[in-house]
């Protein structure tokens, strides 16, 4: 993963950690592509500035992904979930694609995606 995409992942999970003036400096820099340059002029700071709070909001996040870990093992969770709605897809798939259907495998697959889309939905 990219450091920018890695940091804004991270930023999407931690965020809250930062302060708002912060938070709203690394959104700006990593969600919305803007330059230091603009966004120091949205602040009615220096280029430097920015640049510092947004150098500490990174340390940061970063320290704190690397104690705790929560976003590495989120995006591992949701990894794993993926690939299991995909096996029950394709098993459900090849259950109704063959000669003789097995009721109890088209009804176990059915729930297991029940199941992840539930979860899903907790998520969203």
């Amino acid at each position: 993963m990219s450091k920018n995409l890695n940091m804004s992942y991270l930023l999407d999970f931690y965020g809250n950690v930062l302060t708002e003036k912060q938070r709203d400096m690394m959104q700006q820099y990593y969600h919305m592509d803007l330059s230091l340059s603009e966004i120091a002029d949205n602040f009615g700071i220096t280029r430097q500035g920015v640049r510092d709070s947004i150098k500490r909001g990174e340390n940061i996040l970063t320290e704190l992904e690397e104690q705790v870990g929560f976003a590495e093992k989120y995006r591992s969770l949701m990894d794993g979930i993926s690939k299991i709605k995909t096996y029950a897809q394709n098993i459900a798939f090849y259950n109704s694609a063959s000669y003789t259907t097995n009721d109890d495998i088209q009804k176990s697959a059915a729930d297991i995606m029940s199941i992840i889309d539930s979860l899903a939905e907790q998520e969203g």
